[in-house]
């Protein structure tokens, strides 16, 4: 492995990896009143377009890292969608 893919991988480890708690504290709360639909959704399809453009280039720490991070960022997305709305009684 060359130095600069071996960045990568960390580079990716660590920003995927530092999404975690964040998802898992919202998947145990479901607690999404602090999570902007309008934010998340953007950023949803910036790190699926990063997935496209890592598999583009065949890096395989950008696709690894946005794989991940996308399937958490769907799950709160959806879970924003899901929980987001106030109930009325």
């Amino acid at each position: 492995m060359q130095l600069g893919e071996f960045i990568g991988f960390c580079a990716a480890f660590l920003t995927t990896a530092s999404f975690i708690p964040q998802a898992w504290l919202t998947f145990k709360s479901r607690d999404v009143s602090g999570i902007s639909l309008g934010m998340y959704s953007a950023f949803t399809l910036g790190v699926a377009l990063w997935l496209v453009y890592g598999l583009t280039l065949g890096a395989w720490p950008v696709v690894v890292a946005n794989t991940i991070t996308l399937a958490l960022a769907l799950s709160i997305l959806v879970m924003k969608l899901r929980y987001g709305r106030k109930r009325r009684h």
